[in-house]
């Protein structure tokens, strides 16, 4: 436990910051699995669900939350699964 005042500040900030990236962490991934599935079940929306799986990794790399290339190599797989699964 904090005994310091700025240890139980840095404490609290954590907490905030931990729970605000939790949200776009978690929004990245349920994007990500709905555009996998769609993909994989040749689901004519796939392209729309790959899409909002960019813009979801993209803003949680923005954020700081994940890092820029981890977002970029997700983002690209995904599109070349929806390639693959178009040819």
């Amino acid at each position: 436990m904090a005994n310091m005042k700025s240890a139980e500040k840095r404490n609290r900030q954590s907490q905030k910051r931990a729970a605000s990236n939790r949200i776009y962490r978690s929004a990245a991934r349920t994007a990500v699995k709905k555009a996998r599935l769609a993909v994989a079940a040749g689901d004519p929306n796939a392209a729309e669900l790959v899409r909002s799986a960019e813009v979801a990794l993209s803003r949680a790399a923005s954020k700081g939350v994940i890092h820029k290339n981890n977002a970029s190599r997700r983002t690209s797989r995904l599109a070349q699964a929806l390639n693959k699964a178009a040819a």
